[in-house]
């Protein structure tokens, strides 16, 4: 149990420091300091820094698989589920440092790996299902071609996390994030689903706040 409990706390504080200031900026110095433990300790249950991204990353798709799964069940239409899974998005982009995808794709091809099939597969399905479930609805419009919009959807998402486009001194991530869920989904819409969803903004103002 100790053995598991002290890797788990390892990587539970190593993603706090990436999430905050990126993966490169973070040494093993850094890891160890902020765990208030020896890097001797840290080496006894990871190789090296690659591994902790690795298995950071891998416990982090995990955990999304398993969130946007219950958003999904609990869900009672297709508008209902994209405000469940934006306002999941929107907390996990909290004080996330935008360069973090950056040093993933750059500096870790293992942990890169995982998170291209995550997204890639996983959540290209779950929004592919998402938006044939609106139209059947009458939320979305009949003739939005849904492969496209998925893969836009996606990329739009990894696209505002590029510095080179959205530089973290002129832009906030998630604002950022808003503005290109705004256009997504007016673009999705039928005048049916906009009023359903103009509802859910009146009844759910809490939530209307997390939506990315």
């Amino acid at each position: 149990m100790e053995t598991t409990g002290t890797r788990d706390k390892i990587l539970e504080g190593a993603s706090g420091l990436f999430l905050r200031y990126g993966i490169r900026s973070v040494s093993m110095d850094n890891i160890a300091s902020h765990l208030g433990m020896s890097k001797k300790t840290i080496y006894q249950y990871f190789r090296d820094k690659d591994e902790i991204v690795y298995s950071v990353t891998e416990a982090h798709v995990q955990g999304e698989r398993q969130q946007f799964g219950e958003i999904a069940n609990k869900s009672k239409n297709a508008i209902e589920e994209l405000v469940g899974l934006s306002g999941c998005l929107r907390e996990n982009l909290k004080g996330m440092n935008p360069s973090l995808l950056f040093d993933l794709q750059k500096y870790h091809h293992r942990a890169w790996k995982i998170w291209l099939d995550f997204k890639d597969h996983f959540i290209r399905d779950q929004i592919e299902r998402s938006i044939e479930q609106g139209k059947e609805e009458g939320y979305f419009r009949p003739q939005v071609n849904t492969k496209v919009l998925a893969i836009m959807r996606l990329e739009t998402i990894q696209m505002a996390f590029d510095p080179t486009l959205f530089p973290k001194e002129e832009y906030s991530l998630s604002q950022v994030q808003v503005e290109i869920f705004d256009h997504y989904i007016h673009g999705l819409f039928t005048e049916k689903g906009k009023k359903l969803y103009e509802k859910y903004k009146q009844e759910f103002p809490k939530k209307e706040n997390t939506i990315t």
